[in-house]
């Protein structure tokens, strides 16, 4: 066998995309909120970059349009420049402002620090003063009410281990031999399962500690008995212990049967379990609602009789590039060193400026062609939602697809329709009878209507739902019905049956 070494010229074509580029994508699809966090971590670290405070009052709505306007012809702008160093971080910025103190001074005096005036609010400590506070976690709650119980030493200390394997929904849902074998000496599996009913019974809210859905039920129903002497609730009781299958399945008739109790008994017992907590651990377990911050805004124009789009960023600051870190650049005082570290965060600045440019231009040419293309939807509401391809939106604006996915991802519109994902008015469909288009979103509007219409006591099986569909001129399969039936959260018709 023999090696051989040789030369070779090949020619071929590469695209490389330039950090500039990279960076344009980034800030194209983040979201409100993130964009908003992303200019405060750039304000932070890059000295040429700084908020171009607004020396008027606040704009109109008209002002606001031509703002958009003008922003979107900015962000024409091709970005195409090769990529440059970037600045050097923190530490160059410290040898800046130290080393170079006095030809900033000479040249601005101190008002380069920009120093808070005396009475004027710290900014950042403000919001962290108006921060709510995290609340208690459910383990230190339950330990606060445990820690008051009338139990000895050695059972306090075993009730504290179970807690701590206490979940979110107040359940405990693992073995006893699990929490021996992560407990301290002196704590046995005797004393763990004589704890339990003691911090089952202590508790609040009823029911936390429970090893499963028909514990927890009982647990309550026992509170319940013990608040309130002399209340019936053997129904309820019966129904828990014997028969949670047939109320997951609505078999209602059979319960009445095994029971001996009529149909209106079952009724009022289950109307009963419906006061139940199924997850009483949620009760003291604050979960932080979504906060979604709109991105643009649609409203009607009685005048022009047409819905029109502007950009919601009065959140977003409008940056600037720093004027006296610019005139550095021309200064020949400021020595080499301190010029190039300047001129990399003036470029990396005005990289940005332009980024952000170019998103909301973006971002408002692709929202328009939503507001003009789903105008039925803005008159009738979601039934009347059409099929838009974003292939199909790529190429009336002439970008890339991969451009309008990342336009539209996470972004939010308020409507006269309420708060709505951007995402939502993209979708495939089908034709209808009379061929006009509809998007798959607005036939399952359609299915839900049909079914929130129905007779409950005679609910409309998957086939007489296609059949209903079918009325509509919507023409789809039986699975098809039950595919949709499923992803709205609508149970089949046994299940949707009431007696």
């Amino acid at each position: 066998m023999r090696f051989d070494t040789s030369q070779h010229l090949r020619l071929s074509q590469q695209m490389k995309m330039s950090p500039r580029m990279i960076q344009s994508m980034e800030i194209l699809q983040l979201a409100a909120p993130a964009l908003e966090e992303r200019i405060e971590q750039e304000l932070e670290g890059n000295i040429a970059l700084e908020i171009d405070e607004p020396t008027a009052d606040a704009m109109s709505l008209a002002e606001q349009r031509r703002d958009d306007d003008r922003d979107a012809a900015e962000g024409e702008r091709a970005l195409n420049t090769d990529d440059a160093n970037a600045g050097e971080g923190f530490d160059r910025l410290n040898r800046l402002t130290n080393e170079y103190r006095d030809v900033l001074d000479d040249q601005f005096g101190d008002s380069y620090r920009r120093p808070r005036q005396d009475g004027e609010p710290d900014g950042k400590m403000a919001a962290m003063a108006n921060t709510a506070a995290r609340g208690e976690s459910l383990q230190a709650q339950l330990l606060s009410q445990w820690a008051l119980s009338d139990v000895d030493e050695r059972h306090l200390l075993a009730g504290e281990q179970l807690i701590g394997f206490i979940d979110d929904d107040g359940y405990l849902r693992v073995e006893m031999e699990t929490v021996l074998g992560q407990s301290p000496p002196g704590v046995t599996l005797e004393l763990l399962e004589e704890a339990l009913p003691v911090l089952q019974e202590t508790l609040e809210p009823a029911g936390i500690g429970a090893r499963n859905l028909r514990e927890c039920l009982l647990i309550q129903i026992d509170a319940l008995e013990r608040e309130n002497p002399g209340v019936d609730l053997e129904v309820e009781r019966l129904l828990v212990l014997n028969h949670l299958a047939d109320i997951e399945q609505n078999r209602l008739p059979k319960i009445a049967e095994t029971t001996g109790l009529t149909i209106d008994e079952v009724k009022a017992g289950l109307e009963g379990l419906r006061h139940l907590d199924p997850r009483p651990g949620r009760q003291l377990v604050s979960e932080s609602p979504e906060v979604v911050i709109p991105d643009a805004i649609v409203e009607y124009d009685d005048e022009a009789d047409d819905y029109v789009a502007m950009l919601f960023d009065g959140r977003l600051p409008r940056l600037r590039i720093n004027p006296r870190y610019a005139s550095m650049l021309k200064d020949e005082k400021v020595d080499k060193a301190t010029r190039e570290f300047v001129d990399s965060n003036v470029r990396n600045a005005r990289w940005l400026i332009e980024a952000i440019d170019l998103r909301k231009n973006t971002l408002l040419r692709v929202i328009r062609v939503v507001v003009a293309h789903q105008r039925d939807f803005f008159d009738q509401g979601p039934a009347a939602l059409k099929p838009l391809p974003m292939s199909q939106v790529a190429e009336q604006l002439g970008v890339h697809v991969a451009t309008i996915s990342r336009a539209v991802s996470g972004k939010w519109l308020q409507t006269p329709r309420g708060v709505i994902p951007l995402r939502k008015f993209f979708s495939s469909g089908t034709e209808t009878e009379t061929g006009e288009d509809m998007s798959w979103d607005a036939v399952k509007q359609n299915l839900k209507e049909i079914i929130d219409a129905e007779d409950k006591r005679e609910p409309l099986g998957d086939d007489k739902l296609a059949a209903a569909l079918k009325e509509r001129g919507i023409t789809i399969a039986r699975r098809t019905v039950a595919k949709y039936r499923d992803q709205l959260g609508i149970p089949a018709a046994k299940l949707r049956k009431t007696y």
